[in-house]
């Protein structure tokens, strides 16, 4: 018997291809109730540190015992470990490559299992390029069922999972050095740095050559013009008003940026 409850899915398949629909085809087989909420298909191929930024930013909004199903999987095939966590605000299934590593920063996980029980699979000889469709999703569905973690295959030491080893930030005599560690589809550039180390300060950030002015909104500056701010996700972003500022300023994923404090 099937029960509602939420299930998410985040990856790197785009919306070009069937490999979406065909997890959520075989979700509804186990689970024709769950309801299943795309957090993104967009995220750039293999880009485990951009999976890893949008699962941490939607994962605090959704209820209690949500499944999150994530797969941007370059390991797939592997020796990489398939896993199911529980977590004290829902469940994260997906591969052990690091892309749980924001989630897990922030809320610690309770259990961790190694997805051994083929029982739980779609087959019980996945094949070796689609792991979303015979084993994450089928996994996810089941957990959103009501079967108890411990079922799905053998716990493992929460410490033992990979952590992405992404660059940190730190202070300096006149502000901080961080990098861009996210790029959305406008091109606002998210950096590193939370928003509260500059709140209530007056502040620039440099990247490269050029210097950028921080305001509070967008209207601030005129059509074009760049500006620094603490975006939605609260964090240090550079963004252009009405445009796109990784094209328009050349910015790329890990840029150095500098956030000096004005005097």
């Amino acid at each position: 018997m099937s029960q509602q409850g939420f299930l998410t899915l985040l990856s790197d398949f785009g919306d070009r291809d069937e490999y979406v629909a065909v997890m959520k085809g075989v979700i509804a087989q186990i689970n024709p109730d769950v309801r299943v909420v795309d957090i993104t298909h967009q995220i750039p191929p293999q880009n485990i540190a951009a999976a890893r930024f949008c699962l941490m930013n939607a994962y605090p909004y959704f209820p209690l015992e949500t499944v999150h199903v994530a797969v941007v999987d370059p390991g797939v095939g592997g020796k990489r470990r398939a896993i199911a966590a529980e977590l004290p605000q829902g469940f994260l299934v997906g591969p052990d490559n690091g892309l749980f590593t924001g989630v897990l920063s922030q809320s610690p996980a309770i259990t961790v299992v190694e997805l051994t029980n083929s029982k739980y699979w779609r087959i019980t000889k996945p094949s070796s390029t689609f792991h979303g469709r015979d084993i994450f999703a089928p996994v996810g569905a089941h957990l959103a069922n009501g079967v108890p973690l411990k079922h799905l295959g053998q716990e493992i030491n929460p410490a033992t999972l990979v952590k992405l080893d992404l660059p940190g930030y730190s202070q300096t005599e006149d502000g901080i050095v961080g990098c861009i560690q996210y790029i959305d589809h406008f091109g606002n550039s998210v950096t590193n740095i939370p928003g509260s180390y500059v709140q209530g300060k007056s502040w620039s950030v440099q990247i490269g050559e050029g210097t950028i002015k921080a305001y509070e909104t967008y209207g601030e500056v005129a059509v074009g013009d760049a500006i620094a701010l603490v975006g939605s996700h609260g964090w240090v972003e550079i963004a252009v008003n009405s445009g796109n500022a990784q094209s328009q300023l050349q910015i790329n994923w890990g840029d150095e940026i500098k956030i000096k404090i004005l005097k």
